[in-house]
């Protein structure tokens, strides 16, 4: 997918590709879902005995086709 206003690739970006993926949506470098509930695959593990959301496994803000459900999600 070319560049737009919802997609953009950082290929320059010393951590591209993350996730795993060759194809990622770096407009949501960090998940602007962090602290709502995401419909994509995100895991809570224990850190220094708290129990923290890991999106390491998680693509969901990284897919373009994503983009739209994203933006419904912060309006509400």
């Amino acid at each position: 997918m070319e560049n737009n206003s919802k997609f953009f690739a950082n290929r320059d970006c010393k951590y591209y590709p993350c996730h795993n993926s060759e194809e990622i949506n770096c407009m949501f470098c960090f998940c602007p879902l962090y602290d709502r509930q995401c419909p994509g695959n995100p895991k809570w593990v224990e850190k220094d005995g708290r129990r923290i959301k890991s999106c390491v496994d998680c693509c969901f803000p990284h897919k373009a086709e994503n983009y739209d459900r994203i933006m419904e999600i912060l309006k509400q």
